[in-house]
């Protein structure tokens, strides 16, 4: 099947011009995630993943992904005829150094613009020299017959109660930004940004309530490109109030193109190429990040009050899933699937609670080595009593969304086993535990969560810490904790209060077992003195740390200490929702530890 698509887009290459067609894992508005229409990448190469690129050419076609897909992609790819291209492994060339290599003088790069943001796009016109771009066909989507309608699931105002702002405020605030860096128009395409702006949220990416929109933003008017099939008369009244000009979702391209003499505030790498290349030549543009970016991320009170009410409900669900998980391991048939599936029933019965914020990774044993692994119809592993499960997963709330992850002892473990899940543990407690001066970044702060690991000779390759959105996108911006220090990252956010940050180190044993211990907290301020305005966190999530696991023979006393101040908070946030068994079972889960 495969081959046959890849035979069919070779030809629609030739009657294009095309000498190579690059396919993003890409929607119009530079998505993390993605609806199934827009999952062009996926159609062409039978690769699943949530991320990676494809080339096509007339003799090869080649496949880019991260170390977190390496085996599910061997899998898939088998006997299309798409090459899988390692990211990040010696001797694997970049998409750009193949490009350079496969193409010359003359040739066209094709790919739709409008799945492309423009820093990339400027990126193809400098590293390519002497290439011609085209970006105006949507090769994929000509040949793909049966492929999904674009999705326009119904929109709904989120209460002022629960947003705790009104969208006029935002607006304005939005507004007075754009008259301090001297721009008459703003052009706005990220859907978190948009939903966030207006206090409206939808449903057309899975796990993520955003709307697809389009929003140009000027001193007196706000022009809202959306599909009216996703707007009832209600919602349509609310947006009219708000100044918004609503038109045709498809419109913008043409509204654009009549936007002469202006200076646009806009952030190239969250607008597509199409967009920003009809706007160049006549304007002037202003390359900024978008000040919703960091308006979103400081929660205020209102927000932060519900955050905490959104995590006693989810973190009920997850401890009774542990307590179950507990009590059934080795005596019901257990498996990844049906284990994430029991996870999603017990959230399903706290009140306000919409869907999940991801989907779930759920892992047994050495799956959980492959820290983004998940489970399919075909493929998933049966839970045994022994050794370590771990889930990290989520929802979304109407008081906010969640993220957390608990690796639990369903058996015996290795001494070795039991270290790293102390080391890990103590990793999230002492970040947690953070006291810093106001104008720190997660920079500063990373090493806290590494310094176990770092003393043994032990690492985690990912980031400790990412910021999450309030009834929105589980990786939110600006806010992080890494300690490698990024040309891509070059805007590191300070950290404000009112920030939601995950904690979560982790170990990943290749072929024997993965551990993470994730938490999410909030920023606040602390005691202001002659040094300046002190910081610290606010754990939001309580659910136990597998005591099944540690080994106080690694822990410092203040190890120990930070363990049982966590577990007091949990069993006192948390029994008063469990039936006597669980609550029984949450005190033995929850007992203070001696040195």
């Amino acid at each position: 099947m495969i081959a046959e698509r890849l035979t069919t887009l070779r030809q629609k290459m030739k009657e294009c011009g095309m000498d190579a067609y690059l396919v993003p894992t890409a929607d119009y508005h530079e998505s993390e995630y993605v609806g199934p229409y827009f999952k062009c990448r996926a159609y062409i190469t039978g690769f699943t993943g949530s991320a990676g690129t494809a080339v096509i050419t007339q003799d090869e076609a080649c496949l880019w992904t991260d170390g977190r897909y390496f085996v599910q992609a061997a899998k898939e790819l088998q006997d299309t005829g798409v090459t899988l291209m390692k990211m990040g492994q010696e001797g694997v060339p970049t998409v750009i150094e193949y490009l350079q290599s496969h193409t010359k003088e003359g040739m066209t790069l094709g790919f739709d613009g409008r799945v492309v943001n423009e820093n990339l796009g400027e990126t193809f016109e400098e590293k390519l020299p002497e290439r011609f771009l085209s970006y105006r066909n949507d090769l994929i989507g000509d040949i793909w017959s049966d492929r999904p309608a674009l999705p326009a699931e119904p929109v709904w105002i989120l209460d002022q109660k629960y947003a705790g702002e009104s969208a006029l405020d935002k607006l304005a605030k939005v507004r007075k930004k754009m008259k301090e860096l001297n721009t008459s128009v703003h052009v706005l395409t990220s859907l978190d940004d948009i939903v966030w702006m207006l206090n409206i949220r939808g449903n057309d990416i899975p796990c993520n309530p955003v709307v697809l929109s389009y929003l140009i933003l000027t001193e007196e008017e706000g022009h809202l490109f959306i599909q009216d099939k996703a707007l009832n008369d209600d919602v349509k009244t609310y947006l009219h109030d708000l100044g918004m000009k609503l038109h045709p979702y498809d419109a913008v391209y043409d509204f654009i193109s009549e936007i002469k003499g202006q200076n646009i505030l806009l952030e190239k790498g969250y607008v597509n190429y199409t967009i920003c290349q009809s706007l160049m030549a006549e304007n002037t543009i202003t390359d900024h990040m978008n000040p919703t970016t960091s308006l979103k991320a400081v929660k205020n009170p209102t927000e932060m009050e519900n955050i905490r009410k959104a995590h006693i409900k989810d973190g009920i669900a997850v401890t009774r899933f542990i307590y179950w998980l507990k009590q059934n391991i080795g005596k019901l048939p257990i498996d990844e699937l049906s284990a994430a599936e029991k996870l999603e029933s017990l959230r399903k019965e706290q009140e306000g609670y919409i869907e999940p914020s991801f989907e779930t990774i759920s892992a047994y044993g050495p799956n959980a080595a492959m820290c983004h692994y998940q489970p399919t119809e075909n493929d998933f592993a049966q839970l045994k009593p022994e050794g370590f499960y771990l889930v990290d997963s989520g929802g979304q709330y109407y008081e906010g969304t969640t993220d957390i992850t608990r690796t639990i002892a369903v058996g015996p473990l290795t001494e070795e086993q039991k270290e790293h899940f102390t080391i890990t543990a103590m990793g999230t407690l002492r970040l947690g535990n953070a006291k810093f001066l106001h104008g720190c970044i997660g920079v500063n702060l990373d090493y806290l969560a590494r310094s176990a690991f770092w003393e043994r000779g032990l690492d985690f390759n990912h980031g400790t810490g990412h910021g999450v959105g309030f009834l929105l996108n589980v990786h939110e911006r600006p806010n992080d904790i890494r300690w490698k220090v990024a040309p891509e990252r070059a805007k590191y956010a300070v950290l404000e209060e009112g920030m939601l940050t995950s904690d979560e180190p982790g170990i990943y044993i290749e072929g024997s077992h993965g551990i993470r211990t994730e938490n999410l907290m909030l920023c606040r301020k602390a005691e202001k003195n002659s040094y300046g305005q002190f910081m610290n966190f606010e754990f939001v999530t309580f659910v136990p740390i597998d005591l099944d696991a540690i080994d106080t023979q690694y822990m410092a006393e203040k190890d120990v200490e930070l363990l049982n101040t966590y577990h007091k908070e949990v069993y006192e946030k948390i029994s008063p929702y469990l039936t006597e068994e669980e609550k029984e079972w949450l005190k033995e889960a929850t007992r203070p530890l001696k040195k």
